[in-house]
């Protein structure tokens, strides 16, 4: 998806790896999935940390779905802290 035939590295604005974006890649408004598009790569987040029947609503699914993106307790907590950040100040 960015040329490279020798590396996998991750693109777009949601940094995405092809293998993930092959799986889950979805297009907004139809057509082919465009990993660099705001929209397909929102889309497809939503769609990657929902898999699995995951809820995000719950406490055990968020944590399942952020670990599925990024298996490190310290990213989990980064985002759980950013995620709370976000949310005060809203």
């Amino acid at each position: 998806l960015d040329g490279d035939t020798e590396w996998d590295r991750a693109i777009g604005p949601m940094q995405f790896i092809p293998g993930t974006w092959a799986r889950w890649g979805e297009s907004l408004e139809g057509g082919s999935p465009d990993p660099h598009n705001v929209d397909d790569a929102a889309l497809t987040a939503a769609r990657y940390l929902c898999g699995e029947g995951r809820d995000l609503a719950s406490a055990q699914d968020w944590e399942s779905a952020v670990l599925e993106y990024n298996r490190s307790s310290a990213y989990v907590s980064d985002v759980l802290a950013y995620a709370h950040a976000y949310a005060d100040a809203a």
